[in-house]
């Protein structure tokens, strides 16, 4: 266009010189020129506007298919967010069972519960035997198992006699063993920081404060340590309490006919009954069978001897009076007088 404008102002001051015919002549060269030089800018812009459109396209063309993906990739990464299940924390359960289990043999049964429980991989802990009155033996065994074998060791156990009582307890314990693992990493970091700065301390004053502070936060994770390995242990072996204890022995039953045996059994213990009872009567009145006999023993050698004896009281008429004379037998004694003096009454 610039040229096509210097062109006409060009031909403008040539048709003022020159004379009409070359100059019209002039112009008509001088827009054919302008018409040739527009012609050629237009192409010219517009090859390079599609060569530009061109090589934009091919951009864009390599540009969508990655926004394609990327919202591919976007869209696929939020769906599988949308669609992945939150992860789960494993579970802690602390569990536990009481067993009374009724046995024909104490001994037996307790080395069938040693057996089934070592060979689920657990151990016997603490263990009481006790014999009542009546001979029977009683035993209570603490026994440990892993979790994952638990139930299978409560059913053998269950099955070594007559099962009277069985209770069974879990504890969820997860948010406890959660807080215990994640205090310990914060005092694990609190514990390294102190080190670090007793590392940088120079002031003596500086090392003994950081050291008593250093001495506080070890004692406190092995605090946490411990709960962790007790809550571990727990966690990962069940106790279970088993209680064994032998059957009564049956009652021998009634007999409506009593026989010689019978009959001789009950005397017996009747007669060793009133023995017993005249023992005991026996037992209660020595003492005072021997005391009466120490009175008297005394009274008769010490004390009557030693008292004074009264005087003999005189003999009464009717005493004095002698008793009637048998007839005595006639001879010449008879007539004599009686030795006494006194006149035969018969003479």
């Amino acid at each position: 266009m610039r040229a096509h404008r210097s062109a006409r102002r060009s031909a403008r001051g040539s048709a003022r010189t020159v004379r009409p015919a070359p100059a019209l002549a002039g112009l008509l060269l001088a827009a054919a020129l302008a018409l040739t030089g527009c012609s050629a800018g237009d192409s010219d812009e517009g090859r390079a506007g599609t060569a530009a459109t061109g090589a934009a396209r091919p951009d864009a063309r390599e540009a969508a298919p990655g926004a394609a993906g990327g919202d591919g990739d976007r869209s696929t990464a939020s769906g599988t967010r949308a669609t992945a299940p939150p992860r789960l924390t494993a579970q802690h359960i602390i569990r536990t069972a009481s067993l009374t289990v009724r046995v024909k043999d104490v001994p037996k049964a307790l080395e069938t519960a040693r057996t089934a429980v070592e060979n689920a991989g657990g151990y016997v802990g603490d263990e009481t035997t006790t014999r009542d009155e009546a001979g029977r033996v009683r035993t209570r065994v603490v026994l440990r198992v892993p979790t994952d074998r638990y139930d299978e060791v409560l059913a053998d156990l269950e099955g070594t006699g007559t099962l009277l009582d069985r209770t069974a307890k879990a504890q969820d314990v997860t948010d406890r063993v959660v807080d215990v693992e994640s205090r310990i990493k914060s005092q694990r970091a609190s514990v390294a920081r102190v080190r670090a700065l007793m590392e940088r301390a120079t002031r003596l004053s500086d090392v003994v404060a950081l050291e008593g502070e250093l001495s506080r936060r070890e004692a406190d994770l092995e605090a946490l340590l411990a709960q962790q390995a007790s809550l571990k242990d727990r966690t990962g072996m069940a106790t279970i309490t088993l209680s064994l204890s032998e059957a009564p022995a049956p009652k021998a039953g009634n007999d409506d006919q009593p026989g010689f045996t019978d009959a001789l059994a009950g005397g017996w213990q009747a007669f060793v009954g009133v023995l017993r009872w005249i023992s005991l009567a026996v037992g209660a009145v020595l003492p005072f069978a021997g005391a009466a006999a120490l009175l008297a023993v005394v009274w008769r050698w010490i004390v009557r001897p030693r008292l004074p004896r009264r005087p003999a009281a005189p003999a009464s008429p009717a005493a004095a009076a002698p008793a009637p004379a048998s007839p005595a037998p006639a001879g010449p004694a008879s007539a004599g007088p009686d030795p006494a003096g006194e006149p035969d009454e018969h003479a």
